[in-house]
């Protein structure tokens, strides 16, 4: 099942909206098959592991990351195909949070008499796909918020200098987390202040998010690199506060602008609906301090990825990581649980999932 995990694993950020699964066909003491899940349409972990194994399988056991599917989608249930192939046990991590599979694959697998045994390595597993629990039950798409500060908590100097906080493997780092999401969230201040393009700079090529933009009145300028570079899509929420004009401009130019017309505002918590109806999964937040301190007020970060440099900027004024209304009193704080701790260089990764107290009426 490790070795399963370890196949699922080589494929994040290629899979969505489908989850990361790995198999591997085992007999006699002897591995006959591997397969991973390697994009959406195409076939599962079960279908490539068992078509290395070939006749072979016949009386072999399937391990397998996530419990095979038992419907029709893009492709055949997996678990027909198991069954056809006269596999004699299945060895399952975690039972498929999708409703439509939902214990309905090892149910089948049973009813044909195959030995099946579920929860081998179920946390890692599911922490693996954490993206997919959260997208699949909720409908709207797992938010990773990722920061850089000063070890003294500063994002910026009070003149609004910030690059570079990290140093180069810390920066390198974070491209891989930007191929590993469906789309990266920024306001519009971090636009004006740093013209960013938001795209993966990798050795190997990786695949570039869908660039989203919260922009209340549409001050992006049009030469903005999120507008001209054309090397990945950009979407910017606005208000009803927009021009026109200046949003047919945008459209013309290929940039998708979704208005709130009945805000003021940009609820951001409509914004995380919108992008899981049109399938996006994950999105990672690089700022500003005001949009983290949205999502922060309203409980809305799956996951929390500290970046801390040996450095020390100070000043008052100097900006802080997460802005918005923040906590009254320390009691109320957000502790942070199943932390890593990494070291890029000089600088200190600290990563951890919020644990929210249930919030007042």
């Amino acid at each position: 099942m490790q070795l399963a995990l370890d196949l699922a694993r080589r494929t994040k950020g290629q899979t969505s909206p489908n989850p990361m699964v790995g198999a591997v066909v085992v007999k006699d003491g002897r591995i006959i098959g591997l397969g991973t899940h390697l994009k959406a349409g195409e076939p599962h972990a079960e279908i490539h592991a068992l078509n290395m194994a070939g006749k072979m399988a016949v009386g072999s056991t399937l391990y397998v990351t996530l419990e095979p599917c038992s419907h029709y989608g893009k492709t055949p249930p997996c678990a027909e195909r198991i069954i056809q192939e006269k596999v004699k046990r299945v060895v399952i991590a975690n039972i498929d949070p999708n409703p439509l599979v939902a214990g309905k694959g090892v149910e089948l697998l049973k009813k044909a008499g195959i030995e099946v045994t579920t929860g081998v390595l179920a946390e890692e597993a599911k922490r693996l796909n954490e993206v997919f629990y959260k997208y699949i039950t909720t409908r709207t798409p797992f938010v990773t918020v990722k920061t850089a500060m000063t070890l003294d908590g500063k994002i910026a100097t009070y003149t609004g200098s910030s690059k570079w906080i990290t140093g180069e493997k810390a920066r390198n780092y974070v491209h891989q987390l930007r191929h590993e999401h469906d789309a990266i969230m920024v306001g519009i201040g971090t636009v004006l202040k740093d013209n960013p393009s938001l795209t993966v700079r990798l050795e190997q090529p990786g695949i570039h998010p869908i660039r989203v933009v919260l922009d209340t009145t549409l001050k992006i300028p049009m030469d903005a690199k999120l507008i001209t570079d054309k090397i990945a899509p950009t979407w910017i929420f606005t208000s009803e506060k927009a021009p026109k004009g200046k949003i047919e401009q945008l459209q013309s130019m290929g940039i998708k602008v979704i208005q709130m017309s009945r805000y003021q505002d940009i609820p951001i918590n409509k914004v995380l609906q919108y992008l899981g109806r049109n399938q996006i999964t994950s999105v990672l937040v690089e700022g500003g301090s005001t949009i983290i301190g949205q999502l922060f007020d309203q409980r809305l970060i799956d996951k929390y990825i500290a970046f801390i440099a040996p450095k020390l900027a100070g000043g008052n004024q100097s900006p802080t990581s997460i802005g918005g209304q923040g906590i009254a009193n320390m009691s109320e704080a957000v502790s942070l649980t199943n932390l890593t701790i990494e070291r890029f260089g000089d600088d200190i990764c600290i990563t951890g999932y919020p644990i929210y107290q249930k919030m007042e009426a």
